[in-house]
């Protein structure tokens, strides 16, 4: 039977395994920004700091999504051949 990894924000200890589950919470924090968050917090962030890192990841997330599409473009299967017969 498969157990589920975590639920909501709980995560299930298997066989006294402690280490295993911090590292999962640990895991879980990263991917939903939950440590990004806290290392901003810590100091005052100077709104010019503030823009740019706004427009940074603005930026980033555009970049990003516009290469996904590029390579999901390039692995397609059903593609015609460019150049037909110069194989």
């Amino acid at each position: 039977m498969k157990h589920l990894k975590f639920l909501a924000r709980t995560v299930l200890v298997r066989n006294s395994n402690v280490d295993e589950a911090a590292r999962l919470v640990n895991k879980i924090m990263g991917k939903e920004g939950f440590f990004d968050q806290y290392r901003r917090t810590r100091r005052y962030e100077k709104p010019f700091q503030l823009r740019r890192r706004i427009n940074y990841e603005i930026c980033k997330g555009l970049y990003d999504e516009d290469m996904d599409r590029k390579i999901a473009f390039v692995l397609r299967k059903n593609r015609h051949d460019p150049f037909p017969g110069c194989r």
